[in-house]
């Protein structure tokens, strides 16, 4: 029988804080950070760049049906992070001897999530559901003295003897001084301007390895029949997958983010520029299933040197698409992906996406040896789901935000080299999807919680 862990949270330290703390960024790590330093009478600020999350929805609904992007609000941007837009998934290959993991999900369940996501052994939540549960947390966390500041964007940082004095934001046009001994870095994997900043004011970073590829769908009817049989293929929910190979070249292609009967969505950021994403709603009832593919890439592969050499690496191959789909999502089938030919039209299914799409050359998107990484992956992977590589498979470009390009270097207490600052969650380069992420912010939270007392 598995060990049934209780989180715990720690007692409060000594050390007395003249001011709350701040959390930089509303995704799941900073949301749980916040949530925790709430709960036990921190009154934590939020400070987010985004729209709470129902403006945001409808920013990137408008902007998924040919309106223009919102830089500050999208895919990548908003109450709940990046992962709002995404199938919700809840698994981690986080060690979790302090029963984190459990407690995350009991918070998730209590503001609206189904009791399911307790139990099963892949939950996910699904999109639509996620948007409510995140407004209810910060409902919550409202409640018990926290604050939140949407549409604003910090944009410099003060210190005095060595540490933390005060933030500067931009917000609505007009400039805001936020004092602060304790800042918590929970700014997600695509803030590179934030970053930029961070690398000009002597934080010490380093580029590290991450993935690329591209979004891959399929009829959703032959993932089932090949997970489950002919049989049950129409009996069961709509199934997932999970694919590695590890080729000769030494590079790595696996799939990421496998929406069961989902969507490929724009999840751009930047204007000329496109990265893609993929999302499922609660149901999982779409017509196909999408994947991301990706190859792993690591500084060696950077065109410019320095510690975000990955950023610039991102933005080239988004710009590249971009142009490759005159403004929209290029699209390609494997078919001729592999051959090097344009496509036309689709095969024996359509593409399901959020956004406007157009047929695009990315076999000219990466370096040859990229591209032949994820054509050997895509055969390797039929080997287990047959049909994996068919023809028709609908490529889409390009999936580039898969994990930060850029870790923050902390110390054994979560702290960075700038003494009061707290690099924590994806961006910073400690997790990899909501549930780690969440779990990372609570780490952040406990090591506050262990040194310092709420403020009075």
């Amino acid at each position: 029988m598995a060990k049934d862990t209780r989180y715990s949270f720690p007692k409060s330290g000594e050390l007395p804080l003249a001011h709350p703390p701040v959390i930089i960024g509303s995704g799941p790590a900073g949301l749980f950070c916040a949530y925790l330093l709430a709960q036990h009478g921190y009154a934590p600020v939020v400070i987010e760049r985004g729209r709470k999350v129902e403006k945001r929805t409808q920013d990137v609904e408008k902007f998924w049906q040919g309106n223009q992007l919102q830089p500050e609000s999208n895919v990548q941007f908003g109450e709940g992070g990046a992962g709002t837009f995404s199938d919700g998934k809840l698994n981690t290959l986080v060690k979790d001897v302090k029963g984190r993991s459990q407690a995350v999900l009991e918070a998730f369940i209590r503001h609206g999530a189904p009791e399911s996501i307790g139990y099963q052994g892949k939950p996910h939540i699904g999109t639509d559901t996620l948007r409510e549960v995140v407004a209810n947390m910060r409902r919550q966390i409202q409640s018990w003295g926290g604050t939140f500041l949407f549409e604003t964007c910090v944009v410099g940082m003060e210190f005095q003897q060595g540490r933390l004095a005060s933030l500067e934001c931009a917000r609505n046009g007009a400039s805001l001084h936020i004092e602060t001994e304790l800042a918590v870095l929970a700014i997600g994997h695509s803030a590179r301007d934030t970053f930029e900043m961070l690398r000009q004011a002597g934080f010490q970073m380093e580029a590290k390895a991450f993935a690329v590829g591209l979004r891959v769908e399929h009829p959703q009817s032959l993932i089932n029949e090949s997970q489950y049989g002919a049989d049950m293929a129409a009996k069961l929910p709509a199934a997932p997958y999970k694919l590695t190979a590890n080729l000769k070249n030494g590079r790595g292609v696996y799939s990421f983010c496998m929406c069961p009967g989902g969507y490929v969505v724009n999840a751009s950021s930047e204007a000329g520029r496109i990265a893609v994403n993929g999302m499922s709603y609660s149901g999982r009832d779409g017509a196909n299933a999408n994947s991301a593919i990706i190859v792993t890439v690591s500084p060696k592969d950077f065109d410019v040197p320095g510690s975000l050499g990955g950023v610039e690496f991102q933005r080239r191959l988004e710009g590249q698409a971009y142009r490759l789909g005159n403004g929209k999502v290029p699209q390609q089938l494997f078919g001729d992906f592999e051959a090097g030919r344009a496509s036309s039209s689709y095969g024996a299914f359509p593409s399901a996406v959020k956004g406007q799409c157009g047929f695009g050359s990315l076999h000219h998107l990466f370096p040859k040896e990229l591209t032949d990484s994820f054509c050997q992956g895509m055969h390797q992977f039929s080997n287990y789901i047959t049909g994996f590589d068919r023809e028709d498979v609908i490529l889409s470009g390009v999936e580039s935000r898969t994990s930060s390009p850029v870790r923050i270097s902390r110390d054994e207490s979560f702290e960075s080299n700038k003494k009061g600052v707290y690099p924590c969650g994806e961006g910073a380069g400690y997790a990899g999807g909501i549930l780690s992420a969440a779990m990372d912010g609570m780490k952040v939270a406990e090591a506050i919680a262990e040194k310092y007392k709420a403020p009075v």
